[in-house]
């Protein structure tokens, strides 16, 4: 059964990721996530059913437009399969439980915020707001209101220590070190790993950004580099590995 699940989870994933790149492309622009119907950028033909399965398509049609002929980038099987894989590693970690829905949200939301930072070098307050009261209702109905307060204390706090990276990263830069967008992030994270486990996801998002960020600077000279895809793969690892603080303690004890 668990076999099942993992490709039923896989199948679904490359679904909604295929959706999501939609969102992520369009919300940012104000365009409409439902019309015009999907089509190839290069000849506006639209995508017919058969068109549109995630992944397959794109192998069957050999990455290419079946109008123009036009190349379809990789990019789009490679992020539909990502999506499929997160969405089988929610049900890998949590299984058939009521915690699992919070782990498909909040990677959901993970998912979309990477596509528009990506794209536009932003994470629109829109995205935010569902999630915050998608997790908040699932939050509660789950887990009930003391936890529900407790998450939204965790929530604070965590917005409160990036709001304070951000005034120190502006006045030691002299610039704006990182977007509005980031600071509301750790909101949604405060939530859902709680503040410790969101100071430690930041940590992470700076020790694997840093020589990433070098690099693309060296290549693209005065060029900004989104911090959001670091922050967001930071608090998937600690997610996906459900560490906590006493866990934590424990591995640095050890070594």
């Amino acid at each position: 059964m668990t076999i099942y699940f993992c490709i039923m989870f896989f199948i679904i994933g490359t679904i909604f990721g295929s959706f999501y790149n939609v969102v992520g492309y369009r919300l940012p622009k104000g365009e409409s996530l439902l019309s015009p119907g999907s089509h190839c950028p290069n000849c506006n033909h639209r995508l017919s059913p058969l068109e549109l399965i995630p992944i397959f398509s794109w192998l069957l049609q050999h990455g290419k437009c079946k109008n123009c002929k036009g190349k379809i980038a990789l990019f789009y099987p490679i992020f539909e399969a990502s999506c499929g894989f997160l969405f089988m590693l929610c049900y890998l970690v949590f299984g058939l439980s009521l915690e699992l829905i919070i782990a498909l949200t909040f990677t959901s939301m993970i998912i979309i915020v990477v596509l528009t930072d990506y794209y536009y070098m932003i994470i629109p307050d829109e995205v935010l707001i569902f999630f915050i009261i998608a997790l908040i209702v699932e939050i509660y109905l789950i887990f009930g209101l003391k936890t529900l307060g407790l998450s939204l204390l965790h929530a604070i706090l965590a917005f409160g220590v990036m709001f304070l990276l951000k005034i120190f990263g502006d006045k030691m830069f002299k610039r704006e070190a990182m977007g509005g967008g980031d600071v509301k992030l750790m909101f949604v994270f405060g939530l859902v790993l709680g503040a410790p486990m969101t100071v430690v996801s930041i940590f992470l998002a700076s020790i694997l950004g840093l020589p990433i960020s070098l690099i693309l600077m060296h290549k693209k000279r005065g060029e900004e580099i989104p911090f959001g895809p670091y922050l967001s793969l930071g608090a998937l690892i600690v997610f996906f590995l459900q560490l906590d603080l006493d866990t934590l303690i424990s591995l640095l004890t050890f070594y």
